[in-house]
């Protein structure tokens, strides 16, 4: 399939966690949107986008609405954006995404995860120059054609545009992201977006994996959606 398909892959890696870290996840992401931009989903794109879709993952209302009324009663806490790049097995690679209060017991227990699966931390910029970092946004009931046409009229500029079976695909700059929201809201007013990832890597080559090296990935990766502080691993394995 394509890049579509792994996107949406790499942005449900938790599969199998507990409900319980999703909504913690959704949690400290809609406070955190919400401190730094304030509290009104109206003014606030990002609150905005993040509250939808957690409904979207049926993340119970009162979670929401508990994250954003701490910040409205002044509770500070502080949440740090970490990105990590590892290689893993036999050739794969990963870039994992994190939202923790504390680093140093982000790091351990991500290092923790790799010394068991015969991985290792890379330095910044080792694994994603192998990647490309798009928002991807994926919808259906606008044919490609009309598509195009929203864009132009909205005057935004995209890297791509691919059908995968009846969905539109549009890939753009992350910073263009409520940019091609709009046009296309604008365009479509009910619309419901399937694919609605803000900043995706995506491989620009994959690997496959057999036997152990797989065995050894897979641990890898599950251990790594048991850490709390994980929001989004990406990678290259097909």
């Amino acid at each position: 399939m394509g890049r579509a398909y792994e996107v949406r892959k790499a942005s449900i890696q938790k599969t199998g966690a507990a409900k319980a870290k999703l909504y913690s996840m959704y949690a400290r992401e809609i406070y955190d949107a919400a401190k730094k931009g304030g509290t009104d989903p109206i003014s606030n794109a990002s609150l905005k986008h993040l509250m939808e879709k957690a409904k979207k993952e049926q993340v119970p209302g009162d979670i929401i609405k508990r994250a954003i009324d701490k910040v409205n009663s002044g509770v500070d806490e502080n949440y740090d954006h970490a990105r990590y790049e590892m290689f893993g097995p036999a050739g794969s690679t990963l870039i994992v995404d994190c939202l923790t209060d504390n680093v140093n017991r982000t790091i351990s227990s991500i290092r923790a995860a790799l010394n068991k699966c015969k991985s290792k931390m890379g330095v910044n910029g080792s694994v994603s120059f192998n990647y490309d970092n798009c928002a991807v946004i994926g919808f259906k009931a606008l044919t490609e054609e009309e598509t195009i046409d929203a864009l132009i009229e909205g005057g935004v500029d995209v890297e791509d545009i691919e059908m995968n079976d009846d969905m539109v695909i549009i890939y753009g700059n992350p910073s263009d992201f409520n940019a091609i929201h709009e046009a296309i809201s604008t365009k479509l007013p009910s619309v419901s977006f399937d694919v609605d990832e803000i900043s995706a890597w995506l491989p620009k080559e994959k690997v496959t994996l057999t036997g152990e090296d797989l065995e050894l990935f897979e641990r890898l990766t599950n251990m790594l959606d048991e850490i709390e502080d994980v929001q989004n691993v990406f990678h290259n394995v097909a």
